[in-house]
């Protein structure tokens, strides 16, 4: 569900027509809604009410600070894979016991700056990794708290991108090698093992490899208590997929419903590291048409939103909606969405069928509000996006478009 509607004709987020956002701030535009972003993160809680548990918010599907003071407030930790993120979520009043650290390429100063933080834990990677955490909290003089990420090795039957949990992906620990490496960690003097984390995928739209992987890691967390490690957390990762189109996918008390009895018999604090499921269907990208052209039996749309602003599209063929902001009664046509940079692979749609528009006419990307801005770039000399949110009648801009000078921030001219 989401707060971006037709009313009177015109595409609204929440109650602020969006026509007004684009008059205001220009295009291209992200705009997201706090009351969509409210309303999902209370349902994934209510979800899993019955087992102890946190939701630690990825921030790398949406790292701004109005979008992550937003899910503060909602009482949501953080999922983080660079300290700029945890900067980021320190920045936007995200407490660091709530606070988990992932991501296979943690270097010295981010390991420090975490332990110095208080953050909750770290998500060990590797044996290297193991090793270089526990000298650098030995010579701060501190503990680190760890869950290994283990690899239980199901096939999510998602984009090969996005799927981390196969043996063949560079995310993880193997599950055979897993008991080796645990008892190699609860040698160390500086770290203290309080977990397992997993995390096979990302959009998955199918309960099944949830339970699966899940049944494989509890089995591993019974042999490490078996073996003394005081175990207090399950960390079963994110991925939960959303509706890009008219696909049926399930709802969190769908997940919450196949996961609880396991989770359950294990009597750990479970984490919840979803970024996607809260964020992506609270956000839109507007976008206005620049022309229109025909190319033998091809037709196309030039619209002023790129490749670099979001490059979903183009990077996995991914799918998402676009709506006329104005709603209009004219004929459908098949047409190309593409943008102004100089790349064939510059599309936002392929062969898409949608009502005919007009140069100077508004689109909405749908489903926009993860991995977007996050992964925009300058190519072309672009400036980014601004972003918008929007609460009520009203909006707020909570990033300013970038401005040339932006740009050139910290180059040097050579004379």
């Amino acid at each position: 569900m989401h707060a971006f509607r037709y009313f009177d004709g015109i595409l609204h987020g929440e109650e602020a027509p969006l026509t007004r956002v684009a008059e205001a701030v220009g295009t291209p535009v992200y705009v997201y809604s706090r009351r969509t972003l409210r309303d999902h993160y209370r349902r994934l809680d209510q979800a899993f009410a019955e087992v102890p548990h946190l939701i630690c918010y990825s921030v790398k599907a949406n790292s701004n600070l109005g979008v992550l003071s937003v899910l503060a407030g909602e009482g949501a930790g953080a999922d983080i894979v660079s300290g700029g993120e945890l900067y980021r979520a320190l920045k936007a009043g995200i407490p660091p016991r709530k606070i988990v650290f992932a991501g296979i390429g943690k270097t010295v100063e981010e390991m420090a700056y975490a332990l110095r933080s208080g953050i909750l834990m770290f998500n060990v990677e590797s044996e290297d990794e193991l090793l270089l955490l526990d000298r650098v909290a030995g010579e701060m003089g501190r503990k680190a708290d760890i869950a290994l990420r283990v690899n239980p090795d199901v096939d999510p039957g998602t984009h090969p991108y996005i799927a981390t949990g196969m043996k063949e992906a560079k995310f993880g620990i193997d599950m055979e090698e897993a008991l080796a490496v645990y008892e190699r960690a609860a040698s160390l003097e500086n770290v203290r093992v309080v977990g397992v984390h997993q995390h096979i995928g990302s959009q998955i739209t199918e309960v099944g490899p949830f339970r699966d992987s899940l049944e494989r890691t509890g089995e591993l967390v019974g042999s490490l208590r078996g073996r003394g490690l005081d175990i207090r957390y399950i960390n079963i990762g994110g991925g939960f997929g959303i509706p890009y189109d008219e696909e049926e996918v399930p709802y969190p008390v769908d997940y919450a419903r196949a996961l609880a009895p396991l989770l359950k018999e294990r009597g750990c604090t479970v984490i919840l590291e979803t970024g996607r499921l809260i964020v992506g269907n609270a956000g839109v990208l507007l976008t206005r048409v620049l022309y229109r052209k025909k190319s033998g039996n091809k037709r196309f749309l030039v619209v002023d939103a790129a490749m670099n602003d979001l490059i979903r599209p183009s990077l996995y063929g991914s799918f998402h909606r676009i709506l006329p902001v104005v709603e209009n009664d004219r004929e459908e046509e098949t047409v190309d969405v593409v943008g102004p940079v100089c790349e064939s692979g510059d599309f936002l749609a392929r062969d898409r069928s949608m009502p005919r528009a007009e140069p100077g006419e508004l689109l909405a990307v749908m489903s926009a509000g993860a991995y977007g801005f996050v992964m925009s770039s300058n190519y072309n000399s672009r400036r980014r996006a601004a972003e918008v949110m929007v609460d009520g009648g009203d909006f707020l801009v909570v990033r300013e478009r970038e401005s040339l000078d932006d740009l050139v921030r910290g180059e040097r001219v050579v004379p």
